[in-house]
């Protein structure tokens, strides 16, 4: 099997708890195994066990925040081209400065998460 139709491994790095459940539901879906954590700290707990083939990270994190967790994503070798999606309430351009592949805007649609799995996976293919 080649690895655009390989089941993808999503990582839910959100404290809103409500937020991470629809997610969770609309990427279960969609056929991704999906891992969830509330805190910076375990998303790159968890990111570094198991590497995801994407990490959804909202921004505004207790602890250790969203900017900070995708720096160290893309700077660590195990992680560093996981597609990284920063989901955020905060308007896009004050988000610009972070080092991601696409921007999840809150409140979303399902269609917006079916979106963001299709650029993955067309980014995917495009580099095999």
């Amino acid at each position: 099997m080649d690895s655009s139709h390989a089941r993808v491994h999503v990582l839910l790095i959100e404290d809103d708890h409500d937020v991470s459940a629809l997610l969770e539901r609309h990427l279960s879906g969609l056929g991704c195994r999906v891992s969830i954590a509330d805190s910076g700290e375990e998303g790159l707990d968890l990111a570094f066990a198991d590497p995801p083939d994407m990490a959804i990270v909202d921004v505004l994190l207790p602890g250790i925040d969203g900017r900070e967790v995708i720096r160290r994503l893309r700077a660590d070798e195990r992680t560093e081209r996981c597609h990284l999606v920063v989901s955020s309430v905060l308007d896009p351009e004050d988000l610009s400065e972070l080092a991601t592949d696409e921007m999840l805007t809150k409140p979303f649609r399902q269609a917006a998460v079916a979106r963001l799995l299709d650029s993955y996976r067309s980014s995917v293919s495009q580099e095999e």
